[in-house]
């Protein structure tokens, strides 16, 4: 099928691969990595090169963004509506931002795609095979990268920027007796599962121990073959 064939049949309507002119780039990794930092810097160096760019990620959806973090600022959502809800608000972003940026020759630049979505519903008990088969629908991208820190990096991260956050401390699962050792424990299970799905998925592992301009250099080489015209 070539670029941009999808993980199962799914439920978006038919996509002509061949009208799909841009790239989709993915960068994954837990809470606290830098996938901002470096999506930011990203972006401003493709746009330098001359490519349009599209930035989007998980909660800006028109259709569902707002109303899955006002579902979530009650810490009483569900664990199976929250997996759909984000699922919902996926889609939504895939056929209403996505894909058309894709068939104007974008690359779109995405915090987390479905391999977030999958880990964290999986950490709070979902059947493996059922999200998976939610996500069917997906395209598979163009690259992920995989940034990944130790814990005890991306504690020291949160701890002198935002600071410890309910949901990414996985604060609904019984873990910890409070947000520290919560955070730990769940960032610890979230990147286990990603260390799995680097191989399934085909991961790019970007370590992120360096400092910022160094890691950035890393991502840059990984992603410059990606750019050369087909």
């Amino acid at each position: 099928m070539g670029r941009f064939e999808r993980y199962g049949q799914g439920c978006l309507p038919v996509i002509d691969a061949g009208e799909l002119k841009g790239r989709l780039v993915v960068v994954e990794g837990p809470d606290g990595v830098g996938r901002s930092t470096h999506i930011d810097l990203l972006k401003r160096w493709l746009e330098n090169r001359g490519h349009a760019v599209l930035d989007t990620g998980m909660t800006r959806s028109a259709l569902a963004g707002n109303g899955l973090k006002a579902a979530k600022e009650g810490h009483t959502l569900g664990r199976l509506t929250m997996s759909l809800f984000y699922a919902t608000d996926f889609a939504d972003r895939l056929e209403k931002e996505m894909i058309p940026a894709l068939r104007a020759g974008f690359v779109v630049l995405t915090d987390r795609y479905i391999y977030s979505l999958i880990a964290r519903a999986t950490i709070r008990g979902a059947d493996p095979l059922w999200i998976r088969g939610v996500y069917e629908f997906a395209m598979k991208p163009d690259i992920i990268i995989y940034l990944r820190a130790s814990v005890e990096e991306l504690v020291t991260r949160v701890v002198q920027t935002a600071g410890f956050n309910y949901w990414e401390c996985g604060m609904d699962l019984p873990l910890g007796g409070d947000m520290y050792d919560s955070f730990i424990a769940y960032q610890s299970q979230l990147m286990s599962v990603f260390d799995t799905m680097a191989c399934e998925y085909g991961f790019h592992i970007v370590e992120t121990s360096d400092d910022i301009e160094n890691i950035f250099e890393r991502i840059k080489t990984v992603l410059e073959p990606l750019l050369i015209p087909d």
